[in-house]
């Protein structure tokens, strides 16, 4: 049995229980306790979120957990960066000494950080506290765009649900890929997001408020290979060129083209990192016709053409 110990502390954020719910449920698919899941804290107790409710917990000197042999520590993490108490870095100093593996979803890299286990390290974090990291401790680096970045035993992801990705690859690391399948189908997720994949998704900053906006951008996605003129999506739309257009700029700040060409950037970046395809394919594939199409699109978007993106996903392990 493995034991796992998830450690909050006041004010923790919720949604970080994900992650402990993805090992509850590995055992529900496996069919036996594989994971024994233990929820610390420096003074034990009940812990209060974010969110107003508390928890029961184990404090850190108590003897059940000075005994314990964690297999795998996870700092929990908060709504914004608090102070770090001396305790709290302290028990992460000695569990980085004794455990096969420490992880820290979204701000809890502060931590790690702090705690001096991510020197000369990669690690990521929430988008919106990626540059205060590399700012506050310039000796680790910090790749902002990531889902979460496995270095040696430290692990770190990105914001919020991608805590369930880094729960998802432990347990495929552990179990195999057919029991990480497993335990996705039954959380209702997709199979994990590859680590090196980006924070950032075109659908999801386009927000549409219409169903038909919505219904065009859908298409466009499954369909990146072909022209997607202003007309091809209007008529999915069950609108005129003309209306389409004002209503498609008006929900999502965006006109089509520029979309279109956010979804095949999006799109072609994730063929680069899994590193299957040939630049000229993947320019053919979503729609870009030609590589130099592809390379000012990457430009304008990354600021990098495509080989400099696919050079950083095969550094990234």
């Amino acid at each position: 049995m493995q034991v796992i110990g998830f450690v909050i502390f006041p004010k923790f954020q919720v949604l970080g229980f994900a992650v402990v719910t993805a090992f509850e449920v590995a055992n529900v698919v496996v069919g036996e306790a594989i994971y024994d899941l233990r929820l610390l804290s420096e003074q034990g107790g009940l812990i209060r979120s974010s969110a107003g409710f508390a928890v029961e917990t184990e404090a850190f000197g108590s003897t059940a957990v000075t005994e314990a042999q964690f297999d795998t520590i996870i700092i929990g993490a908060g709504m914004q960066v608090e102070a770090t108490t001396p305790g709290l870095l302290d028990f992460v100093r000695d569990a980085a000494l004794t455990s096969r593996r420490v992880a820290a979803p979204c701000i809890g890299a502060f931590t790690l950080a702090e705690a001096g286990l991510l020197d000369g390290r990669r690690a990521t974090t929430h988008w919106a506290f990626a540059r205060e990291l590399q700012t506050r401790f310039p000796r680790l680096k910090v790749e902002e765009d990531r889902i979460f970045i496995i270095d040696g035993p430290i692990w770190t992801s990105a914001g919020m649900t991608a805590g369930i990705d880094l729960a998802l690859a432990m347990i495929e690391k552990d179990l195999g890929a057919d029991i990480a399948r497993a335990v996705a189908r039954n959380l209702v997720v997709y199979h994990r997001r590859a680590g090196g994949q980006s924070q950032f998704s075109a659908l999801l900053e386009l927000e549409p408020k219409s169903d038909r906006i919505q219904q065009a951008l859908d298409y466009a996605k499954k369909n990146l290979k072909q022209p997607l003129s202003v007309e091809e999506l209007a008529a999915v739309a069950h609108l005129s060129p003309r209306q389409f257009s004002r209503a498609f700029r008006t929900e999502t700040g965006q006109s089509p083209a520029k979309a279109v060409e956010n979804l095949r950037v999006e799109t072609a970046r994730l063929l680069m990192e899994q590193g299957r395809l040939s630049m000229d394919v993947i320019a053919d594939e979503t729609g870009f016709a030609d590589r130099e199409r592809m390379r000012r699109a990457f430009l304008r978007a990354f600021g990098q053409p495509p080989q400099t993106v696919r050079r950083n996903a095969r550094l990234s392990p």
